[in-house]
């Protein structure tokens, strides 16, 4: 059975959904947990691919968090193997890095159910074909990235003009979060309630509106991580 990496920077920000289409489709995963102490793996070694998850933390404070640069180092090495890569929010972003677009704080905190609108380009990309074009999805950052060079561009939101994109045929980053599940979304809003309050966010808001979004998120994440975990026997059905 095939195993991918899986970078978990957060004890809430877990793979999530993702992990359910990674077993439906035969590839099990081995988290590095970096908040516990875990050291970033110097080698892909017999790794099939990459996911790289969110996080508080920004791309641009590897002096405060020195793993990032073992995280692009891994990344690095993951593109060059041409092995498939899926970065979600901090890890869209690190990818972005890796790839030489710039990484900075936004305007404004992108916090909640927004909705995200995909690109023409994305509606022929192996994991977005037949997707609808336009849905409410969930988000939870205050950095944004420029489109790196050689990238297409797949999504973006009226606040934020690239929310995913695809490097290559297997690298994929994607800003908001399609992975989350009733029970993560409501650890986030508890362990981030300093942050809402400064934002002036309601998070019990957040959480009763996933009644209305998250079954419909659900359904596309299914088949965008399935697609994205096909990439891993080199599949794109």
């Amino acid at each position: 059975m095939p195993t991918v990496w899986a970078l978990q920077h957060f004890h809430c920000e877990t793979l999530g959904s993702i992990a359910d289409a990674l077993e439906a489709e035969g590839v099990s995963w081995r988290y590095v947990r970096t908040f516990a102490g875990q050291a970033i793996p110097e080698q892909m070694g017999d790794a099939a691919g990459l996911v790289v998850m969110g996080g508080p933390m920004g791309v641009y404070e590897r002096s405060r968090y020195p793993f990032l640069l073992d995280e692009i180092r891994l990344i690095e090495q993951a593109l060059r193997n041409e092995k498939p890569v899926l970065g979600v929010c901090l890890g869209s972003q690190l990818l972005a890095a890796t790839l030489g677009a710039r990484v900075a704080k936004g305007s404004k905190k992108e916090i909640g159910w927004h909705s995200v609108t995909l690109t023409e380009a994305a509606l022929e990309d192996p994991l977005w074909r037949g997707v609808e074009a336009e849905f409410k999805a969930y988000h939870w950052h205050g950095d944004v990235f420029e489109l790196p060079t050689g990238a297409v561009s797949l999504a973006s939101s009226a606040l934020t003009t690239c929310q995913a994109f695809r490097f290559g045929r297997n690298a994929y980053g994607l800003l908001f979060h399609m992975e989350v599940t009733p029970s993560i979304i409501e650890d986030m809003v508890g362990t981030f309630a300093d942050e809402l309050r400064e934002e002036g966010i309601d998070g019990r808001k957040i959480v009763a509106e996933a009644d209305d979004h998250l079954p419909r998120l659900e359904k596309i994440g299914a088949t965008v991580f399935r697609r994205w975990a096909r990439l891993i026997e080199g599949e794109t059905s």
